[in-house]
């Protein structure tokens, strides 16, 4: 019996539990094969050289000798490949061109298509030079252009041009100062608050790439009382450019807060861009929620190639992405509140074992033709913060009818704004010193008021261009009857 198989066995009866290797007298117990392996590891990579500093014996991936190859005899190589002709690839090229603009089609095989043949970017497309000179005008016996096409033969011509060119641009600059002289700016415009401003910082757009990177779906969640204000154009504008292997849909959330034609009218609108759901966010009562898990499902099974898709929402603060998420998980995993801003950052949530959703906070795309009273009342920025919160009551009564407000705050004949401030605040005894109306806390109740829906309003949906061509048809007999 060997030396090592004694100790082992002693211990194994003293029952002594030492790890490493046996310590056996006479022999090197302090390496181990596993560690000598390891040493002459960290030892390796390093070339053999002799003497005189020349390698004897090349590293790993150092040797400079080329081994023997040759070509494997095959078939293969002698048989036909695989080809196209031009007017092929053309007939395909448009064909993917049309549907490519379909939000309904999806091409399910885009790895085995050379796409950089199909589709010629913007940046490097080819001048067609052959449309306007053909090539034996240029080249050939037959050539009739000799030199380059410049507008002027000689430099006193392209002196001329030039005085010509600086004379317009200074009648013009004169013309401007003339018409500026006629109408003077003497005001200046006042710089918009810096609550108005959010939803635009660089984090929130970070988030929101974030999320359009990881997602294979885009959920764009819309306020179904103003669908038109809280879409942004730009989003489907650089989804379309940047990845249009995404696939974009809109839900029309808070439907139940406007009438069912308005809902179906909008929707019926626009389908005609992206595929779009109605929606109703209730953990308990939801409407629309089988739907849109079943348009999830269809994608995942379009996508069966990857183990997961992940569905992401975006869209403008306060439209109701969070609510939307809990009611397809039936209990809450994102908070919520009435207000924007609650999400801060982007959050991974399991719906199944094959789809993930992302949920992302709101973002406002910046555009110039908003005014600080469409931001507010389209609920972006929270009341509380806003300075002089009774200058938009004006543009709040001319989206409601008076019917509504009569019914909300069971008050009666006012004039304008101010009056109807004053008659609130008398009922709800929200007065100053010397019995004056708090305008300013009245203000924000009946903001708060219209963006949490106890104030029924809408944004009317777009006349369909059917039924308008059909009332046109219509009035057209009966202005010729009464011209007869």
């Amino acid at each position: 019996m060997g030396t090592a198989k004694k100790e082992k066995n002693r211990r194994a009866k003293e029952g002594v539990k030492v790890s490493g290797s046996l310590k056996v007298k006479g022999e090197n117990f302090y390496r181990d094969a596993k560690k000598l392996k390891r040493l002459n590891m960290y030892k390796g990579g390093n070339p053999v050289r002799n003497a005189d500093g020349k390698i004897i014996k090349a590293a790993a991936f150092q040797s400079t000798e080329i081994p023997k190859a040759r070509v494997e005899p095959n078939k293969k190589w002698f048989g036909n490949t695989r080809v196209i002709t031009q007017e092929s690839l053309e007939h395909f090229r448009n064909s993917l061109a049309e549907t490519s603009k379909d939000s309904y089609s999806v091409l399910l095989h885009r790895n085995k298509l050379p796409m950089s043949l199909l589709q010629e970017s913007a940046k490097t497309a080819k001048a067609q030079t052959l449309d306007t000179e053909s090539y034996g005008d240029v080249f050939g016996p037959k050539a009739r252009r000799k030199r380059t096409d410049v507008s002027s033969s000689t430099m006193d011509e392209f002196a001329q041009e030039t005085e010509r060119v600086h004379d317009e641009y200074q009648t013009r600059l004169e013309h401007d100062e003339r018409m500026h002289e006629i109408n003077p700016t003497d005001w200046i415009q006042e710089a918009r608050e810096a609550v108005f401003s959010k939803g635009q910082s660089k984090r929130i757009w970070t988030e929101l790439y974030k999320v359009i990177d990881s997602s294979d779906v885009i959920v764009h969640v819309l306020d179904a009382r103003d669908p038109a204000g809280t879409r942004c154009k730009s989003v489907e504008r650089y989804i379309q450019k940047e990845a249009p292997h995404k696939h974009l849909i809109f839900v029309l959330n808070k439907c139940d807060l406007v009438p069912t034609w308005v809902a179906a009218a909008w929707v019926k609108h626009l389908s005609k861009d992206y595929p779009t759901l109605a929606f109703h966010a209730n953990i308990k009562n939801s409407f629309g929620k089988g739907s849109l898990i079943q348009l999830l499902r269809q994608f995942a099974v379009l996508h069966k190639d990857r183990k997961q898709i992940s569905v992401g929402f975006v869209g403008y603060p306060n439209t109701g992405k969070s609510s939307v998420i809990n009611t397809l998980r039936s209990k809450k995993v994102c908070t919520v509140a009435p207000i924007p801003g609650e999400t801060k950052v982007w959050q991974y949530i399991t719906l199944m074992k094959r789809i993930f959703l992302i949920d992302c906070p709101g973002v406002v795309p910046p555009s110039m033709s908003d005014t600080e009273t469409d931001i507010l009342l389209r609920g972006v920025v929270r009341v509380e913060n806003v300075q002089n919160p009774e200058q938009y009551i004006p543009a709040l009564l001319s989206r409601c009818q008076e019917k509504h407000l009569i019914r909300t705050y069971d008050i009666t004949m006012w004039k304008d704004d101010v009056e109807f401030l004053s008659l609130i605040a008398k009922k709800h005894g929200r007065l100053l010193k010397g019995g004056e109306a708090d305008e300013s806390s009245v203000a924000k109740l009946v903001l708060n008021d219209f963006l949490r829906g106890k104030i029924p309003w809408f944004v009317a949906p777009p006349e369909d261009e059917s039924k308008a061509a059909e009332k046109d048809t219509e009035t057209v007999p009966e202005v010729a009857e009464a011209a007869a």
